[in-house]
C-alpha cells in the first residue's frame, strides 16, 4: 500500500472510528509527554553543568579565600614579631637615653667643676702677681643691693676688684662670657661707683667670649682679655 493509501485509511479510521480516534490521541498525548521529558532531562542536564561550573568556581574562591587567610595569619606573626622588636628596641632607646642623660648630667658637672677651680685657680694667681709685682691689691667687693640695680631684685652683688695706683678695676674672671654677662658687670660697675663714689675701670678675663659679647664690651669700654672667642 502506498504511503497516501495509507494516509487516506488512517484518516477514515479517524472519522470513522471512535475507538481508533481515542486509541490514537492516548499515543499522541504519551508522544508529548515524552518529548517533554526530554526537554526537561536535558535542562536538568544543563543545569547539572551550570551547578558543576559553580561549584567549580566556589571551590576554586574557597581556596583563594584559604590562601589569602594563610597570608592573614603570615603577616599577623610577622606583626606580632615586629611588635616584639619594636618593645625590644624601645627598651634599648630608653636605656641609651637614660645614659645618654647621665653622661650629659656628667659632662655638665665635670665642666662646672672644671670653670669653678679654673676661676678660682686664675684669681688666685691674679692675687699673686699684682700683689707680688705691681704692689697692687686684689680684693673680692660683697654689696647688697637692696634696691635690684644689677639684676632686678634685691640681691648680693660680688665682683673681684683690683687696686692699684689708686685705680680701682673691676675684674669678671669666668670660664665663658656671654653678652649678658657683659651688661651685668657694666652695671656693677655702675653700682660700685654709686657705693664707694670710685669710677672703676672694667675688665673681662675668659678663655671663651662670645662675639657679640666682645661687641657689646668694646661699645661699654670694657676690656676683654681672653685666647677664644665664638659667634
Amino acid at each position: 500500500m502506498r504511503r497516501e493509501e495509507l494516509k487516506a485509511a488512517v484518516f477514515d479510521l479517524i472519522r470513522e472510528d471512535r475507538e481508533f480516534r481515542h486509541a490514537l490521541a492516548g499515543a499522541l498525548g504519551i508522544l508529548e509527554t515524552l518529548e517533554a521529558i526530554r526537554a526537561l532531562q536535558e535542562q536538568v542536564a544543563e543545569n547539572t553543568r551550570a551547578i558543576r561550573a559553580l561549584q567549580e568556581q566556589v571551590a576554586e574562591h574557597s581556596r583563594a579565600i584559604r590562601a589569602l587567610q594563610e597570608q592573614v595569619r603570615a603577616l599577623q606573626e610577622q606583626m606580632r614579631d615586629l611588635q616584639k622588636q619594636v618593645i625590644e628596641h624601645s627598651k634599648v632607646i630608653r636605656s641609651l637615653q637614660e645614659h645618654i642623660g647621665e653622661l650629659s648630667r656628667t659632662i655638665h658637672a665635670l665642666g662646672s667643676r672644671w670653670g669653678i677651680l679654673a676661676e678660682e685657680a686664675f684669681r688666685n694667681a691674679l692675687v699673686g702677681i699684682v700683689g707680688r709685682r705691681f704692689g697692687g691689691e686684689v680684693r673680692r667687693w660683697v654689696h647688697r643691693d637692696e634696691e635690684g640695680f644689677v639684676f632686678g631684685e634685691p640681691s648680693v652683688v660680688e665682683v673681684d676688684v683690683v687696686v692699684a695706683d689708686r685705680e680701682h678695676v673691676l675684674v669678671e674672671i669666668k670660664s665663658s662670657v656671654s653678652r649678658a654677662d657683659v651688661y651685668e658687670l657694666w652695671r656693677v660697675g655702675q653700682l660700685y661707683e654709686r657705693v664707694t663714689g670710685v669710677k672703676p675701670k672694667l675688665a673681662i678675663v675668659s678663655p671663651f667670649v662670645e662675639r657679640r659679647a666682645e661687641e657689646a664690651a668694646r661699645k661699654l669700654g670694657i676690656e676683654v682679655y681672653t685666647s677664644l672667642s665664638a659667634a
